[in-house]
């Protein structure tokens, strides 16, 4: 699910809302290993992180040194993104599971050495949110 997530973050980048509803659609015609009834929970996931964006973005910025969301390749933003909503928002996900999750991600669709800038950046915004929760 995670990953079917992320394709449509990436899909997101690319296209304005309502297009990337129709290209969404078009790719899960076409996958699988998506059931029907994974669908509406797919892209409500979705939804919600693509909601947050700027809040995510100020987040990720923060933690990158010398990169900003806007120099940054579209897979590693959407990895980035999608595993920092889980770090920020989804108590349901240990920090640790998202952040190796997001590495795997990148290790299978990012560059060869994305998996440790995400790996970097996702440490920083958990420290953080650790620091500021007092913990």
């Amino acid at each position: 699910m995670r990953e079917q997530v992320f394709k449509e973050l990436f899909l997101m980048d690319f296209y304005n809302r309502e297009e990337a509803d129709e290209q969404w659609q078009l790719y899960l015609e076409n996958q699988e290993e998506v059931g029907e009834t994974d669908v509406p929970e797919l892209s409500a996931r979705a939804r919600a992180i693509a909601d947050r964006i700027p809040e995510l973005d100020a987040k990720i910025n923060a933690a990158s040194v010398g990169w900003k969301t806007s120099r940054m390749n579209r897979t590693d933003l959407a990895i980035l993104r999608l595993a920092a909503f889980e770090i920020l928002f989804d108590d349901e996900i240990p920090d640790k599971v998202a952040i190796n999750e997001a590495v795997e991600l990148a290790k299978a669709y990012g560059e060869d050495e994305s998996y440790a800038f995400i790996n970097g950046v996702l440490g920083q915004i958990a420290a953080d949110k650790e620091r500021e929760n007092g913990q």
